[in-house]
């Protein structure tokens, strides 16, 4: 009776137990929810201990409506969820925000699972027949593509029949509905975007005869997402593909799958006996649990949605937001039209990676809401009647925005924050400029002044957009609207910022940092740039380094008899500013590990041009041998820390290298 009793609690399901126990256990439910693959039994005892001292501590008000709250109910196997799924009668209603689990969270959650683990409860949102044509409902991401399927897939219009709305437990059942039913891809390290072969096709996989390495997370059992051939072709470990158990209905069903791996003795009862354990935890323990919300009303509805979810740390409070405006929205998709903003923004050139709380923050910012803060008060249905009413020409300004950021020679590599871009945003919007604001001549002079100010602001080694975002946003949203119809106000920008203790001007100390700078840094492009204006970052450029690092080891310096110590000095001076420059992609191509002197004469055969080459990009005097590398930096560095100082240690005073 005893683990009778325990399987019952561990389902959710609370018979015979008293009610302060039976709220407690909501409470330690609710708490584990938040850490949906607990780790360690040790995790769970805290958990439970957090739980009960969380109880204790609410006024008695408070614990009533716990107590008051509707009994859970069954709600079937793992097997039975995921078939109602299948047939969307499990939906997800418009506020819900997308699938963000990474692989590993999904690995843990079915290790959880076999280790018999707590799996947490759900609230459903029961949705009436009559009612369920007046709302919007997306389905589960079954198979997904960082790329190409990131987001819910929108479901055809529900009529005439009841479903249940996920209210909470989306990021579960969808794991599950991954790991079981779909598959997920992800973009390699290394390879491009726009390359479709970056976007392996992975399916869960479980190794049927090791164990997860040891370690603090108290992992157990062995999941792993693979390609299928990679686990195909792994001769040293038995890889199960997960998503076959929901068809192996009999015993032998499953001896004969394991069979096929050449198993024998105690290896294949190993395997068979996990095998039966995977299959009792997804399709014969009744795992599922959950309470109904029956209302029909959105607004209830959505309170209850924000009330469940702005206690946690894994819903961000701007997700709680963006499901506010999306539930005030009147005549267009609001999550559809936001998410479809952010994926045509980060396919914008090089490509970035912006998210909805940017475009949600542009939002504010641009429809000169009182403030850009993500607060409940800014996300009134008034507020949201403006969002929705200016959104066409929002969208179009963030476009032209971005746009703008990448003829800069901007991109996911080099901007350090995307909030840097929205004064520009207010800026194009206020003026009302046209497209050809990113090419025309008639305003390349305000664009160098916008880029110039731009980078100054990105440069800033204390940083400009951390702390007091939102106040500093909003105040330069006044100076904008103030100062801003004959052209971009940099110095009033600038002058509004130092008074907010973010002063664009550099002194000494950081120039010398920014002259220390290594390559790999963000900033090195910006910089360069900075230093050599003339340089169209429309184009590709590589940073290169103008005396090959691969010249500064041990073995090709020891002819120069240098110090203990020395070699290592002089790597980390190759890898500062001063040995780099912006090097377009099929000269860098062809230069490769050559000298710069012997390079310099094969790229510019012509003397003249190899002069002009040089005093273009501050080369000087190009030495033949490395031997003479620190004259040759001590030189350039000088040269940098006086353009540098002259650049950036005073006021913009809309002077750009470009004029």
């Amino acid at each position: 009776m005893a683990g009778d009793r325990h399987s019952r609690q561990r389902s959710g399901h609370y018979y015979g137990m008293p009610p302060e126990t039976v709220a407690q256990s909501r409470v330690v439910n609710d708490f584990l929810d938040r850490v949906p693959a607990a780790s360690k039994k040790v995790q769970i005892t805290v958990a439970c201990t957090k739980a009960a001292d969380i109880f204790r501590s609410l006024p008695p008000r408070r614990r009533q409506g716990q107590l008051g709250v509707v009994m859970y109910k069954p709600g079937g196997t793992i097997e039975s969820a995921l078939n109602e799924i299948a047939k969307n009668n499990y939906v997800l209603p418009a506020i819900q925000r997308e699938f963000v689990w990474r692989p590993e969270q999904i690995e843990r959650l079915f290790d959880s699972l076999l280790q018999g683990y707590p799996f947490g409860t759900f609230l459903f949102w029961k949705v009436d027949p009559e009612t369920s044509g007046t709302f919007k409902f997306y389905d589960f991401v079954r198979h997904y593509h960082a790329r190409d399927a990131a987001h819910c897939p929108e479901l055809d219009t529900i009529t005439n029949r009841p479903v249940a709305a996920v209210l909470d437990g989306q990021q579960r059942l969808t794991a599950l509905n991954i790991g079981l039913r779909g598959s997920m891809a992800w973009r390699l390290k290394g390879k491009r975007r726009a390359n479709a072969l970056a976007y392996p096709k992975r399916i869960l996989h479980l190794d049927l005869l090791g164990t997860a390495p040891q370690d603090e997370s108290g992992t157990v059992y062995r999941f792993k997402f693979l390609e299928p051939k990679v686990a195909a072709d792994d001769e040293t470990t038995v890889w199960f593909q997960v998503p076959k158990i929901l068809d192996m209905k009999s015993g032998t069903d499953r001896l004969s799958e394991i069979q096929k791996f050449g198993l024998q003795g105690e290896k294949l009862t190993q395997a068979f006996n996990l095998l039966e354990k995977l299959r009792q935890a997804i399709c014969t323990e009744q795992t599922i649990s959950y309470y109904e919300e029956s209302s029909q009303d959105l607004n209830r509805v959505l309170n209850i949605f924000i009330r469940l979810n702005s206690g946690g740390t894994i819903l961000s409070y701007s997700d709680l937001l963006l499901s506010v405006a999306v539930a005030q929205w009147k005549q267009l998709d609001a999550r559809s039209e936001i998410h479809s903003l952010v994926d045509e923004l980060n396919k914008i050139g090089a490509g970035f990676s912006f998210d909805h709380d940017f475009v949600l923050k542009a939002g504010l910012m641009l429809t000169d809401i009182a403030s850009v803060g993500f607060k409940v008060e800014n996300f009134t249905s008034a507020n949201m009647n403006v969002l929705e009413q200016q959104w066409a020409s929002i969208k179009n300004t963030l476009i032209k925005t971005v746009e703008l950021a990448s003829n800069f020679g901007f991109s996911n590599a080099n901007l350090r924050a995307e909030s840097s871009l929205l004064p520009i945003a207010y800026y194009l919007h206020c003026r009302n400029l046209p497209d050809s604001y990113r090419t025309s001549q008639k305003f390349a002079k305000d664009r160098a002044v916008v880029r110039t100010w731009l980078v100054r602001s990105l440069l800033k080694p204390s940083g400009i957009w951390g702390s007091g975002l939102d106040t500093l946003l909003t105040a330069l949203r006044e100076v904008i609207k103030k100062e801003g119809e004959a052209g971009f106000p940099a110095d009033q920008l600038a002058r509004r910022m130092a008074q907010r203790g973010k002063p664009l001007s550099f002194g000494e100390d950081e120039i010398e940092e920014l002259l220390e700078m290594q390559y790999g840094d963000k900033r090195v492009l910006l910089l360069l740039s900075l230093l050599f204006p003339f340089v169209d970052m429309r184009n590709q450029f590589h940073v290169d380094h103008i005396f090959p690092i691969s010249q500064f080891t041990k073995s090709k310096l020891s002819h120069l008899s240098l110090k203990k110590g020395e070699v290592e000095d002089l790597r980390w001076y190759a890898n500062t500013i001063a040995n780099l420059q912006l090097l377009e992609g099929q000269l860098n191509t062809e230069k490769h590990a050559k000298l710069p002197a012997a390079w310099l004469e094969e790229a510019f055969s012509k003397k003249g041009e190899r002069k002009a080459y040089c005093d273009r990009h501050d080369l000087g005097n190009v030495p033949s041998e490395i031997k003479d590398f620190r004259k040759f930096a001590d030189t350039r560095r000088a040269v940098f820390r006086a353009k540098l100082t002259e650049a950036l240690s005073g006021s913009q005073n809309h002077r750009t290298a470009a004029e």
